[in-house]
């Protein structure tokens, strides 16, 4: 069976996206900001895990620091 997609619904979709993005450079921005205020993360070695977002409001963070093993950090 065959699902029809409106234009609209294209255009929710792509809305959803762009938020989605936006929020994940605002969590990217408040990881930097929050690393270079406390000093004790390398931006370069930080990696992302996992980032939850629920309109524009970043849920929660969980970041990897680089080579070091168990470097785990959870803001």
């Amino acid at each position: 069976m065959l699902t029809r997609i409106r234009p609209s619904q294209i255009a929710r979709s792509r809305s959803a996206t762009l938020q989605a993005m936006a929020a994940g450079a605002v969590a990217v921005g408040a990881l930097a900001f929050t690393a270079i205020a406390i000093g004790r993360l390398s931006i370069r070695k930080a990696r992302i895990r996992s980032l939850e977002v629920d309109d524009l409001t970043v849920r929660s963070l969980n970041i990897v620091e680089g080579p070091r093993l168990g470097g785990e950090s959870r803001l």
